[in-house]
């Protein structure tokens, strides 16, 4: 190489650093203006909060957060159990595209080049990390997804039955009596959920000190059976005075390859027959349970202000899957019920505009991934099914979508592959459910309801003349939705 070639190729070689490392400075300044997110998510919650019209619950804190934020009373979960659920809102692709179903499936089994959305925030300049159940917790080969964080996930992998009081001395007497219940005189870290809180703390301080944007997901194990809170949590309601199941009979008309066997609470293969006494015992603890997690929430926000944090975070609170409290014959998830599929969901940024106004908008989980990446300025995903959120966030009277969808296979826990698919669509008015074999497509089954005139699912009305409109209707957003 002669002199004025070598003098050219070092000038090339320069430059290209220069430019690789401006590029790597403006990348990390964006970055650095950018919102944090924090990413809060309840485990088997219903839409059971004072913000949404329960009237018994105490949700002092999440129902603060919806008064600075945009609450949303039509959200709803892609499928009813822990697994599909969350792979869904985590990979923005619903539980038909992945081809997950069901719980032991990862969805790197099926997907396994899928950007998930802390991995979108990963590779755009966010720190992420996880502290508690995130993605599904157990019996899977790969625990979580490390690819997803910056750092391991920690107090993610373990099964509910683990979640056992950690106290020093002698453990105080469980004063509950049904077998799903503990109700022991305890601190708030004697639990998951309150040292998920403690982490989580630390956490927001190590990320203050460090000066880079995060992404931190933040899972709460409740109010996800046993119902195990501390005392004080029982001691905030008085069970004579909690309601009953409003609608515990099979709803009229209804096919009977919608109904499960309720076995988390009941039990499998012989289900139990509980008692009025456990009813309402159960429901108590459900409701301890919220009211727990609830002050762990308070906790982590209390923290993000005493740091200055919120004026330049996204928070999101959302549960996966809704659930049954004996409403309807049934107990815990996995169906297509308004109970099972509704999910409560919060979004509140720092310059919302109308803090505190609700939106009817139909949502789904998976809407998060988008919709977090429109608000904080990243590329817009590849391949998700989701659609942003954000005109309905900033203004509520906004609809983005004309149906969420949801679906659940029978029986609600297989092996190998289900027999039944049923597949459900909500639109402001209706619920429509088609029931089909999982191998030939043929209709086994259809249930419609009408929330308008029965908000409680207890007539299923689609045998009912009058409704043709409105099936034809359901029919097409069915098609849309579910391409069959």
């Amino acid at each position: 190489m002669n002199r004025s070639s070598h003098i050219i190729a070092v000038f090339i070689i320069t430059v290209f650093f220069i430019t690789v490392f401006s590029l790597i400075a403006v990348s990390e300044t964006n970055a650095a203006d950018k919102p944090n997110v924090l990413f809060i998510a309840a485990d088997d919650l219903r839409s059971d909060l004072g913000c949404l019209g329960n009237k018994e619950v105490v949700s002092t804190n999440l129902d603060a957060l919806a008064a600075r934020g945009r609450l949303f009373t039509h959200a709803y979960c892609q499928q009813a159990v822990c697994n599909p659920s969350r792979a869904s809102l985590m990979t923005g692709r619903r539980p038909d595209t992945l081809e997950i179903w069901d719980l032991p499936t990862h969805f790197r089994d099926t997907a396994p080049n899928v950007v998930t959305l802390p991995q979108h925030f990963l590779k755009h300049g966010y720190f992420t990390q996880n502290i508690g159940k995130i993605y599904h917790n157990w019996r899977q080969k790969v625990h979580g997804d490390p690819a997803s964080w910056s750092v391991p996930a920690v107090m993610h992998f373990a099964t509910h039955s683990s979640d056992k009081p950690q106290v020093e001395g002698q453990l105080p007497p469980n004063l509950a009596k049904d077998r799903k219940c503990e109700c022991r005189d305890v601190s708030d870290d004697a639990y998951f959920d309150g040292r998920i809180a403690s982490l989580t703390i630390e956490a927001l301080r190590q990320r203050k000190a460090a000066g880079q944007p995060f992404f931190l997901a933040v899972g709460f194990w409740k109010p996800h059976s046993p119902f195990n809170a501390p005392k004080k949590y029982w001691d905030l309601y008085d069970r004579s005075k909690l309601s009953p199941p409003p609608n515990p009979q099979w709803p009229k008309d209804a096919p009977r390859i919608a109904w499960h066997n309720s076995r988390e609470i009941l039990g499998s293969p012989k289900a139990r027959k509980l008692t009025p006494e456990a009813v309402m015992e159960i429901r108590h603890g459900y409701l301890a349970a919220i009211s727990y997690f609830d002050a762990q929430v308070g906790r982590v926000l209390t923290e993000l202000d005493a740091l200055g944090l919120r004026d330049n975070t996204i928070i999101v609170f959302w549960s996966d899957h809704g659930y049954h409290l004996g409403e309807q014959t049934l107990w815990a998830k996995t169906s297509n019920f308004e109970l099972d599929a509704s999910v409560p969901l919060i979004v509140a940024t720092p310059k919302i505009k109308q803090p505190g106004v609700k939106t009817d908008a139909l949502a789904e989980l998976l809407d998060l991934y988008p919709t977090l990446a429109e608000l904080c300025d990243l590329p817009k995903p590849e391949g998700v099914e989701g659609t942003s959120l954000v005109p309905a966030i900033e203004d509520p009277r906004i609809n983005v979508k004309e149906a969420a969808y949801t679906q659940h296979p029978r029986p609600a826990y297989f092996k190998n592959a289900p027999e039944v698919m049923g597949r459900s669509v909500r639109t402001a008015r209706y619920r429509y459910t088609e029931w089909r074999d999982f191998k030939t497509g043929d209709l086994v089954a259809s249930e419609l309801y009408d929330h308008k005139r029965d908000p409680l699912e207890t007539v299923n009305v689609v045998a009912d003349p009058t409704n043709a409109k409105a099936i034809v209707e359901c029919q097409r957003l069915y098609r849309i939705g579910f391409g069959q």
